[in-house]
């Protein structure tokens, strides 16, 4: 483990563990489904870990328990597939975020292989990655993706905060211009 100069790592730093729990769960934060597959099928897990990181070159990251069975199966493979919930999708986000359901939970959701990965149908976005690093992180380990296959739809995203699902309040209001008005931007210039 790597610490800051000086600094030796405590296991709970003087922090109750409980009010650091609430804290984080007032975060905003982006709710997915990370996929994998190997010959036992398709795996997928609930995450709300997933951030951009970089764009040269196009990395993202999403942590995961060390104890978890899809962070097992993401390390052998070195590929998995991140995604993005859309608003309504909350029924998706429970599914796979249970221990144990293992491939089952695909029997009853839509889904296709997407450049060899498990991709869920109608989510609000695509992001297909190679496993590019990873960093150790207390008790999760926090994985680069770099990017190689996006898709996005154009759907309000899931978000989690408050331990409930909802989606950014003003998402639906956004100025939208009829797309003959953006044709004549593009043709008077």
């Amino acid at each position: 483990m790597t610490t800051a100069p000086g600094r030796e790592p405590t296991v709970s730093a003087g922090i109750d563990p409980k009010n650091f729990r609430d804290l984080m769960s007032r975060v905003c934060a982006p709710v997915t489904i990370v996929t994998t597959a190997d010959d036992d099928g398709p795996h997928g897990a609930t995450a709300s870990s997933f951030a951009a990181l970089s764009q040269d070159p196009p990395l993202i990251t999403v942590a995961f328990d060390r104890r978890s069975a899809l962070l097992q199966r993401i390390r052998s493979s070195g590929r998995f597939g991140i995604n993005l919930l859309g608003h309504g999708q909350d029924d998706l986000a429970m599914a796979f975020a249970s221990r144990g359901a293992g491939a089952e939970r695909f029997n009853s959701t839509s889904w296709h292989h997407d450049t060899g990965l498990p991709r869920i149908d109608g989510a609000a976005g695509w992001v297909a990655c190679e496993l590019y690093d990873t960093v150790e992180g207390g008790d999760h380990l926090l994985l680069f993706g770099l990017v190689t296959r996006v898709s996005k739809a154009e759907l309000p995203p899931l978000v989690y905060a408050h331990r409930t699902f909802g989606t950014h309040s003003r998402y639906a209001e956004r100025p939208r211009r009829p797309i003959i008005d953006q044709i004549a931007a593009c043709a008077s210039s």
